[in-house]
């Protein structure tokens, strides 16, 4: 008889230890300062971002397809920087699940969109992988979430059951898919909410 009980989590990274790489917040400030059309950086964006984030495409190359669409002018080298930029970290987030991994020797890993360069950048800034035993970041994987396969591939990468493991997002959809492959699922809605949470599961290292 296999035991139900807790011994894998699952993290998203942005939205849940650091504020999210590239969001929509973050590209309107960034037209507003590279005095671009937020429309149109927008509409760019979501015809590449997929590319991006599954590693088909360099942030460079990124960058100058959203450049090449509606003739966007900015320099890459800048932008960068200033995307960059934008990354702050969560620090009572990240001290939590520290110590709620070494508490019940847990398993963790990330599980996360991202394009490599940005992925890079936050793991080695915010020194992640003193948190994380490995990164199923889309841009390593080559798929995305809501794909429920990414969450099949962290199971077999953590060589965890999914009634072992628990997902947290701060996207509900993503939480509810991880649920479907029968992962527990919960969405981010803050450090005391999800420490309520939390108290609910019963880890197999107490």
């Amino acid at each position: 008889m296999v035991s139900n009980s807790v011994t894998t989590l699952f993290l998203d990274i942005g939205g849940v230890l650091l504020t999210n790489g590239w969001d929509r917040a973050s590209r309107k400030l960034a037209a507003e300062k590279f005095k671009l059309n937020l429309d149109e950086l927008n509409e760019s964006h979501h015809l590449v971002f997929n590319d991006f984030e599954t590693g088909k495409l360099t942030m460079d190359e990124y960058l100058t397809r959203l450049k090449l669409h509606n003739n966007l002018v900015f320099s890459n080298k800048e932008l960068k920087a200033f995307i960059f930029e934008q990354s702050k970290p969560f620090n009572n987030s990240i001290g939590y699940f520290k110590t709620l991994k070494q508490q019940h020797k847990l398993k963790v890993f990330a599980v996360n969109n991202e394009g490599r360069e940005l992925n890079e950048y936050r793991i080695n800034k915010f020194a992640l992988d003193e948190l994380f035993d490995a990164f199923v970041s889309s841009c390593y994987v080559k798929i995305r979430k809501p794909d429920p396969d990414i969450f099949r591939i962290a199971c077999d990468i953590a060589h965890s059951l999914p009634q072992q493991t628990v997902m947290i997002d701060d996207r509900s959809m993503f939480a509810e898919v991880a649920k479907t492959v029968g992962i527990t699922g919960f969405q981010y809605e803050g450090l005391d909410s999800i420490k309520e949470k939390i108290k609910s599961l019963v880890f197999k290292y107490n």
